[in-house]
């Protein structure tokens, strides 16, 4: 893992109109880790992903993806750059077949052969994807639908890939499928930045996290320093 930040964040304050959602937070990831921004509902999480990914706009600060600012750059532009976002709720297309969605995301791309690739890839890690390929995604499953959803970014071939609450309303099996990928994924190298309501299972799985409160980073550490913090668990796993 290098030690090279693959993105900064410095000062950045995020807002709806008059009200500030993200109040000045910085924040870096360095290239090939798995970082976790945990927080109760309302922290400004999912709206500094979308900040990140360019389908919001910040109101001051610095936005650095591979050294570069890109607060000015359209959310297409950071995607072909490598920056792939999964969003809450999943964002597929429900009238589409899960294959129209996996190509989808390469739509950036112009080779054809490594496309072709790294659908097998896609299928390798989620056969069940494989399964219902000419499936109309709406008739899927949650869980199926969220794996249409990693599928499609990974077709992107990110370099930073953000995840927003990947196991939200999903049985705990699929759960674990899911984080079986993402690990794959992080395996290979890619970075992850990960918003999820399951704080246990976020710090497990992350090198470091980032404690959201109301619009401000309050706390990071590593995953196991903040899985141990007892107000972390009091706070986020419900532990008194």
């Amino acid at each position: 893992m290098s030690h090279t930040p693959i993105l900064q964040l410095r000062d950045v304050k995020i807002a709806y109109g008059a009200i500030e959602a993200v109040k000045g937070i910085s924040l870096e990831l360095a290239k090939g880790e798995l970082v976790s921004l945990i927080g109760a509902n309302g922290a400004g999480k999912t709206t500094t992903l979308n900040a990140i990914a360019g389908t919001l706009g910040v109101s001051a600060g610095e936005l650095l993806y591979d050294g570069k600012r890109i607060e000015k750059l359209p959310a297409h532009k950071r995607l072909r750059q490598g920056l792939a976002l999964v969003p809450e709720g999943r964002g597929i297309f429900t009238r589409l077949t899960v294959e129209e969605n996996l190509r989808m995301g390469a739509y950036c791309r112009r080779d054809n052969e490594a496309i072709e690739a790294d659908m097998e890839r896609v299928f390798s890690m989620l056969p069940r994807v494989k399964e219902r390929l000419q499936q109309v995604a709406g008739t899927l499953s949650g869980g199926e639908q969220q794996m249409v959803a990693i599928g499609r970014a990974l077709l992107s071939r990110p370099k930073l890939l953000l995840l927003d609450e990947p196991s939200m309303g999903l049985a705990p099996l699929v759960v674990e499928k899911i984080f079986e990928v993402i690990r794959s994924v992080a395996a290979e190298g890619v970075t992850i930045l990960l918003v999820e309501q399951n704080a246990n299972l976020a710090l497990e799985f992350s090198q470091r996290a980032y404690v959201m409160e109301s619009g401000t980073i309050t706390l990071t550490g590593s995953g196991a320093d903040l899985l141990a913090d007892p107000k972390v668990r009091a706070a986020y796993l419900g532990e008194v």
